[in-house]
């Protein structure tokens, strides 16, 4: 009897389980504080159909001028998605922290930063999505800049 019902919970985990996904994410954008600069990175993300993870890595030039700071992030999100696109369209929200280093000159801070924002992967063709995100990034420590604001769009290939 025991093994019965064991093989029948197993079969319902099984028939009742949400298939899991996987993302990469090439990305290009701005970073808007305090001045407009070139950011670039990848993002790698894997879930369940409504929460996932992601981590991400950035890296925003500097611009000694402007006098704004070269930004590199390592951050580590949880994701919200809807479970199906719409019309093309997956919104998402996401949120989560890790470290950054801040750098301007001989200027430099490391420490630990959150970040919140969202977004929409559009639908191309086959596995091949566009993404669309936008970010703000509270750094904690003493940086130069403790607010900063990112977009970018990337290429997406969800396997």
């Amino acid at each position: 009897m025991r093994l019965i019902r064991s093989l029948i919970f197993t079969a319902l985990l099984l028939v009742i389980a949400s298939p899991a996904w996987a993302d990469l994410t090439a990305f290009v954008g701005t970073a808007t504080s305090p001045s407009n600069r070139m950011a670039r990175g990848f993002a790698f993300g894997a879930g369940l159909l409504v929460v996932g993870f992601e981590f991400e890595y950035s890296n925003v030039k500097e611009d000694q001028l402007e006098g704004a700071p070269s930004l590199r992030t390592g951050m580590g999100n949880v994701l919200v998605q809807t479970p199906i696109a719409f019309a093309g369209f997956q919104p998402y929200f996401t949120t989560g922290g890790g470290a950054y280093r801040e750098r301007l000159g001989d200027v430099e801070e490391t420490s630990f930063a959150g970040n919140t924002g969202g977004g929409v992967k559009v639908s191309l063709f086959g596995p091949l999505r566009a993404r669309f995100d936008y970010r703000v990034f509270r750094l904690h420590g003493d940086p130069i800049v403790d607010t900063v604001h990112r977009f970018y769009v990337g290429g997406n290939l969800k396997f």
